[in-house]
């Protein structure tokens, strides 16, 4: 656990070392789980949205893309019941005076007890060697069994009591558990009560004329609302999908982990509507389909896991999640859920609307079904960048901090470094830059010396390095270096372009989801 305090506390100072992710606000001391992307942050985030909406949207004929408004009608928001049932379970900690979520102090809990069924496989797996087989230990081990039992009975009864909004259950089971304040150990603790987590605002001219309207909480609502218009408009036939990407705001009680959980985040989702009575197998094709996406980044099989939801919302009849390791443990990155035909149904009956679609070759109308995959982006850039950071040890017994991002997702591809500032080399540089920027972010570096500048490209991120020195006057040829291997090749300026496109080219990545 301290080692994944210790990484984590690595992650937090090199993304603002390095320009990817600020405090917002920061001169005025910030304002809490509120964060600025910084200039190689803003790039990275957008080269994930784009991965995401290459896969998600150019690869698939069925599947078309919105941009809805932030601002929705209120009603909106009481037909998909957020109004009244898009609550958190509050508990306040009468010693300390500290505010946390009833479920997560429970959550947290049990993720201690994971962290000591790690250390019984660590052990074991030092102690078996090659020999060691950890599905078999952790299905046999009797300890290791107890500690998964305990895990599912603690979030099994959570499950229930939320479920039937049994709130003074889940204070009992805090107390059963002896979970203390993570501050000051206390133990004293409030009544459990709902919290409801959408910002309302405003809108009108005068106070006396004025609408309460919301900052969605979710990106989906748009998408439903929209059913018609862009099944009719882009004659689409079921099964077909729609996605959007965008802002959400919710109201965190206690938002925490870095930009894990945020007051302002930001959403890419897909609703696919299907036929009634199909959604279970398109439901499973979707869990298989996205994590290939996930895998096709190369950050590794043993770092995902399937969540199935032990307690599902009022809408879906399944639901699970892609879990990442992150630093601080497995935790949601992605959520599929197979809402049923609720939504389309509820914006029918409040706004007095039909929202069927006719099936031609069935000859009648009916709702859809859908199947939901949605992702949240900033939990997806700080998997990628928590994941990419590494310090390695050199064979020279130097280390060096290297940022091994998926290089098709790199803020910048290649840096051009001139070895000197004289002698014309910046100006062959300065060329080979102005060509190569019309097909990839190129970065432009001639301060220190060239072992350092390397370096620093290493720490922020870029894949290539490509250097000018005085033989390039006579041969146009450069040397070029890899950031992951730091292998180095001489090679001609007429070739650069193919190098980095053979390696950073969406389709060389997205081509791994087939294989």
């Amino acid at each position: 656990m301290a080692k994944q305090e210790d990484q984590f506390k690595k992650v937090l100072s090199h993304a603002k070392e390095y320009g990817y992710v600020f405090q917002s606000s920061e001169i005025y001391d910030g304002l809490s789980a509120v964060y600025d992307y910084a200039q190689n942050g803003v790039e990275l985030k957008k080269n994930i949205r784009d991965y995401w909406w290459k896969a998600m949207v150019q690869m698939h004929e069925n599947i078309v893309g919105i941009d809805a408004a932030i601002l929705m009608h209120p009603t909106t928001w009481k037909a998909s019941g957020h109004v009244d049932a898009f609550n958190d379970p509050l508990i306040d900690n009468k010693d300390s005076k500290k505010r946390y979520r009833a479920d997560v102090l429970i959550e947290d809990y049990c993720l201690k007890i994971e962290g000591k069924i790690n250390k019984e496989v660590t052990k074991a797996a030092k102690r078996f060697g090659d020999a060691f087989n950890k599905e078999e230990f952790l299905a046999t081990n009797g300890r290791v069994v107890g500690y998964q039992d305990k895990i599912k009975t603690i979030l099994a009864r959570m499950g229930k009591s939320l479920e039937n909004e049994d709130l003074a259950d889940v204070k009992l089971l805090i107390e059963e558990l002896e979970i203390a304040d993570p501050l000051t150990g206390s133990k004293n603790w409030t009544e459990v009560k709902q919290f409801n987590l959408m910002f309302g605002t405003k809108i009108g001219a005068s106070a006396d004329n004025s609408t309460q309207v919301y900052l969605r909480p979710e990106t989906a609502q748009g998408i439903f609302v929209n059913f018609l218009n862009v099944q009719k408009t882009g004659r689409m036939k079921i099964p077909f999908g729609i996605a959007q990407t965008g802002k959400a705001f919710r109201n965190e009680i206690v938002a925490r982990q870095f930009i894990f959980r945020m007051r302002e985040f930001e959403q890419m989702e897909m609703q696919y509507f299907v036929k009634p009575g199909t959604q279970k197998l398109w439901y499973d094709q979707w869990k298989e389909t996205r994590l290939k996406w996930h895998l096709s980044l190369g950050m590794g099989a043993e770092n995902y896991r399937f969540h199935d939801h032990a307690k599902l919302a009022h809408y879906a009849d399944a639901a699970a999640d892609i879990e990442f390791n992150f630093p601080f443990g497995f935790k949601e990155l992605e959520g599929i859920h197979s809402r049923t035909d609720f939504d389309l149904k509820a914006h029918e009956e409040h706004s007095g609307k039909k929202l069927q679609y006719f099936d031609h070759e069935e000859n009648k109308s009916y709702t859809p079904y859908v199947v939901e995959t949605s992702i949240g982006l900033d939990r997806m850039f700080l998997a990628v960048f928590s994941n990419s950071l590494v310090e390695e040890a050199l064979e020279n017994g130097t280390t060096r901090t290297v940022l091994k991002l998926p290089s098709v997702l790199a803020p910048f591809k290649a840096a051009v470094l001139p070895l000197v500032k004289k002698d014309g080399l910046p100006e062959v540089a300065r060329k080979i830059m102005e060509d190569l920027k019309w097909d990839f972010n190129v970065f432009y570096d001639e301060k220190d010396a060239v072992g350092k500048r390397y370096r620093r490209q290493d720490a922020a991120g870029t894949p290539f390095c490509i250097t000018v020195d005085h033989d390039t006057l006579t041969d146009n040829s450069v040397t070029i270096r890899h950031r992951d291997t730091m292998e180095q090749k001489r090679v001609a300026i007429a070739s650069l372009k193919d190098i980095i496109k053979a390696e950073v080219a969406v389709k060389t990545w997205l081509q791994k989801m087939e294989a």
